[in-house]
Parts: structure tokens; C-alpha cells; sequence
């Protein structure tokens, strides 16, 4: 893990990346402070379904157009 400030990461970003992109983990720091941490996105295959949104069921085919009545008040 490496820490640097915010001039430094905006001077050096293209290298950071680089360096996250292996695997080192940044801190960026203001005044000596820790603002941020950097580290590789992990990715979820797009495949893979939510294991929430999975268990939705709708009743209904929503590509079906709604007759007048089922459109409800508007205003």
C-alpha cells in the first residue's frame, strides 16, 4: 500500500493506474490526511444474474401496451 498526495496523484495518474491495474492499493492523502483509497475494480461476470433481481416476477407482459383505463390519473 502506498500513499501519496493530491498533486502527486494528479501529476503521476497514468503510472498509478498502471501500478493499480498489477494490484497496489493507493491512499490519497490532503494535508497528511487519508481521503480516498485506490485499488483494483473487481468485475462480477455480466452474465452472472443479481441474485435479487432474479427472484422478481412480474404478472404481466410489459412489452403489452396499457388500455385507457389501466393508465390511471396523470396530474
Amino acid at each position: 500500500m502506498k500513499t501519496v498526495n493530491t498533486h502527486e496523484a494528479k501529476t503521476h495518474l497514468s503510472r498509478i493506474l498502471e501500478e493499480v491495474e498489477k494490484g497496489e492499493v493507493y491512499i490519497i492523502s490532503r494535508n497528511g490526511v487519508p481521503v480516498a483509497e485506490l485499488r483494483k475494480r473487481s468485475h462480477r461476470p455480466r452474465s452472472t444474474p443479481d441474485p435479487v433481481l432474479s427472484n422478481v416476477q412480474l404478472g404481466y407482459d410489459p412489452t403489452e401496451e396499457l388500455q385507457d383505463d389501466e393508465w390511471g390519473e396523470i396530474g
